[in-house]
């Protein structure tokens, strides 16, 4: 199996948790952030509101999978970080999903009447 689809198999190993997990990534993707900034982000790009325990739930799963990592508390507040691994699930993950979009759109398009009314 090349690397790349592995790496995109990885995060479906997560099972219920892969579409929350693959939030978390691409909000840490723009750089380090704590829960609350997180939950807004996604809820901003997705549309999404990932509750706190099902957001810190993601966390303990991608830390230890060496996706993430946290950094030094901040007052009350613990930002994570993307690691280079992270970002490298995550970009096989999109280049999957990429390719899905890509293939769903072009299937759309009017060709006959190939989509039921």
């Amino acid at each position: 199996m090349p690397i790349q689809q592995q790496r995109a198999n990885d995060l479906a190993d997560l099972g219920r948790f892969s579409e929350p997990a693959l939030l978390v990534l691409a909000s840490l993707a723009e750089g380090p952030k704590h829960g609350y900034a997180m939950m807004q982000d996604i809820l901003e790009f997705h549309g999404a509101r990932i509750e706190p325990g099902t957001l810190y739930g993601v966390l303990a799963r991608l830390e230890p999978r060496g996706w993430i990592s946290a950094l030094p508390i901040e007052g009350r507040r613990r930002p994570y970080r993307l690691t280079a691994a992270g970002a490298a699930v995550l970009q096989a993950h999109l280049t999957v999903m990429r390719r899905v979009v890509s293939t769903g759109l072009n299937r759309l398009e009017p060709r006959g009447s190939r989509v039921a009314s």
